[in-house]
C-alpha cells in the first residue's frame, strides 16, 4: 500500500520516529554517540528485447542503518524489520560490536559546526506515475525506432525503462536530523548491426530526475542505431603515438579518475599518484573542475553528504592547480584536515576550459584533432592509481584531416594519468551529463595507441 499521491508506503514522519527511537535506545545502553539512517525505496524496471518483454521488476525496500560509538570504538548493524523488538536488537548488535573493536583515533561524528542544519530544497523529487504496460510501450518504441533505421539493425541487447524513488532520514545524537525524497528515471537502448565482416553494437541512454526531461525513446533508438551502424567494418590500427579525442561520454571518465586519485581513502593510504598534490599544477592553465552540490534537479545534487555535513560549491581545480580533495570526516581526520562534505562521493562535477568557444561543436573538435584517434568506448579497468599508469581497451574512429575516415576496434590507449591530465589541449562545447559528471569532448595531445 502506498500513501495517497506518493510512491512510498511509510510517511516521512514515521522514518523520523524510527531514527529517534534508535538514538534513544542507544543512549540507554550507554553509547557515547549514535547515527541512524532510516530509508525506503521503490522502483520499476522493464526490459524488452526484439520487442518482446524480457523482464519486469518491481522493487520496494526499507532499512535502518545503525552506527554506535563507544568513545572512539565503532560498531554498525542494520535491519529491514521496523518492529520495536527488531530495532532494539539491531542497536544492541551495533553496541556489542563497538565494545570489541579497537580504538580508532579518527572515528567519531562530525564537529557540530560542520552539520547542515538549514538544508536547501533542491527540487530532487519528481515521481513518474508509470505502470508496467506504459514502461513496456516506451521500451518498445525505443527498439522499434532502432530497427526502423536500417535493415542492417538485426538484433538488440534490449531496451530498458527504469523509474525509482527513495526517501531517507539521517539523525544522530548531536541533534542533527534531516532527509528528503529523490527520484531517478532512465531510458536506454542497445541495438546490434550486421554488415560485411561481422556485427557491432552500441547504445545510448537518457537519465534525469524529471521524467518530462528524458529524451524521447524514438530519438534514443534512432541515435543508438546510427552509432552501431557507424561501427561496421571496423579495422585495427598499427601501434603508434597520436593525438586522441575522447567523445564527451568517455571524457566524463576523466572526472572519475580525478575523484578516485584525490579521495581521502586513497590519500591517507598513500595509494594514489596525487599524494601531497594540493596547491600543485596537475592540469594545464586553461582547465577548471567545478563541484556544485546545489544545482536544482541535478543527478549529483544533495543538501548534505552521508554524514550530514554541508557541501561546498568550489573549484576543485582552478587554472590547472588542485585546490581541494574529496574528504569525509574520517579521511579528513586521518589527513589532519576538515571534511569537504564528500562522504559518499563527489557531487556535480564540470570540466571546463577557458579556451572553449560557443561554436566548439563535436565537428569543430574533430577538426582540432586533425589526424588521430576518436575514442567512443573504453573497455576494462586498467588504471593503477598508485603510479597513475593507464591502459584500457578502446574502440572508435580514425580521423584524417578533421574527418572521420573509418571505424577502429581491438586497440588499447595507454599513458599515465599525470600526462593525460596535463596533456588536455581543448574541451568541446558539446557538453553532456553522465550522472554527476559534465564535460564536452576532450582533446589530449598524445597517447600511445596499441594495435596489431
Amino acid at each position: 500500500m502506498t500513501l495517497a499521491g506518493s510512491p512510498f508506503s511509510i510517511p516521512d514522519s514515521r522514518l523520523r520516529e524510527l531514527a529517534l527511537e534508535v538514538l534513544a535506545h542507544a543512549r540507554t545502553l550507554g553509547a557515547s554517540d549514535c547515527v541512524c539512517e532510516a530509508s525506503e525505496s521503490t522502483g520499476l524496471s522493464v526490459t524488452t528485447r526484439k520487442m518482446q518483454v524480457e523482464t519486469i521488476e518491481n522493487t520496494r525496500d526499507k532499512g535502518l542503518g545503525i552506527t554506535v560509538y563507544l568513545g572512539q570504538r565503532r560498531g554498525h548493524s542494520s535491519t529491514s524489520d521496523f518492529s520495536l523488538a527488531a530495532i532494539r536488537q539491531a542497536v544492541q548488535a551495533a553496541y556489542d560490536i563497538a565494545r570489541y573493536t579497537a580504538i580508532d583515533d579518527a572515528a567519531g561524528l562530525p564537529d557540530d559546526d560542520e552539520f547542515e542544519r538549514n538544508p536547501i530544497d533542491l527540487d530532487l523529487f519528481h515521481p513518474w506515475l508509470l505502470d508496467s504496460d506504459q514502461a513496456i510501450a516506451l521500451a518498445q518504441k525505443a527498439e522499434a525506432a532502432a530497427f526502423a533505421v536500417s535493415k542492417q539493425i538485426v538484433n538488440s541487447e534490449g531496451a530498458n525503462v527504469h523509474t525509482g524513488c527513495d526517501q531517507f532520514v539521517l539523525a544522530n545524537s548531536r541533534g542533527f536530523i534531516g532527509g528528503y525524497p529523490q527520484s531517478r528515471h532512465s531510458i536506454s537502448v542497445s541495438p546490434i548491426a550486421r554488415g560485411r565482416g561481422g556485427m557491432q553494437r552500441d547504445d545510448w541512454y537518457s537519465s534525469t530526475r524529471v521524467a518530462a526531461d528524458l529524451a524521447a525513446p524514438e530519438e534514443l533508438g534512432r541515435y543508438a542505431a546510427q552509432r552501431a551502424l557507424a561501427r561496421l567494418q571496423a579495422r585495427k590500427l598499427a601501434t603508434r603515438q597520436c593525438p586522441v579525442l575522447l567523445e564527451a561520454p568517455v571524457a566524463c571518465g576523466l572526472l572519475g579518475n580525478l575523484v578516485q586519485a584525490t579521495s581521502g581513502g586513497a590519500l591517507y593510504r598513500k595509494a594514489t599518484f596525487l599524494v601531497d598534490s594540493l596547491g600543485k599544477k596537475i592540469f594545464p592553465d586553461h582547465v577548471t573542475v567545478r563541484e556544485d552540490p546545489y544545482i536544482r534537479r541535478a543527478m549529483g545534487s544533495g543538501s548534505f553528504d552521508e554524514e550530514g555535513v554541508r557541501g561546498h560549491a568550489r573549484d576543485v581545480v582552478a587554472s590547472g592547480v588542485l585546490q581541494g580533495y574529496f574528504l569525509s570526516c574520517y579521511s579528513a581526520r586521518k589527513l589532519g584536515m576538515k571534511s569537504t562534505g564528500n562522504a559518499g562521493g563527489a557531487h556535480n562535477l564540470t570540466l571546463r576550459s577557458s579556451l572553449t568557444q560557443p561554436g566548439d561543436s563535436f565537428e569543430k573538435m574533430l577538426r582540432k584533432l586533425g589526424t588521430g584517434l576518436l575514442v567512443t568506448e573504453l573497455i576494462g579497468m586498467g588504471v593503477d592509481y598508485v603510479n597513475g599508469d593507464y591502459s584500457r581497451g578502446a574502440s572508435g574512429f580514425w580521423v584524417e584531416n578533421g574527418v572521420i575516415a573509418y571505424p577502429v576496434e581491438e586497440i588499447t590507449i595507454a599513458g599515465n594519468l599525470r600526462d593525460i591530465f596535463s596533456g588536455i589541449v581543448a574541451v568541446g562545447a558539446d557538453t553532456i551529463n553522465r550522472g554527476s559528471k559534465n564535460t564536452g569532448s576532450v582533446l589530449i595531445d598524445k597517447l600511445t595507441v596499441g594495435g596489431a
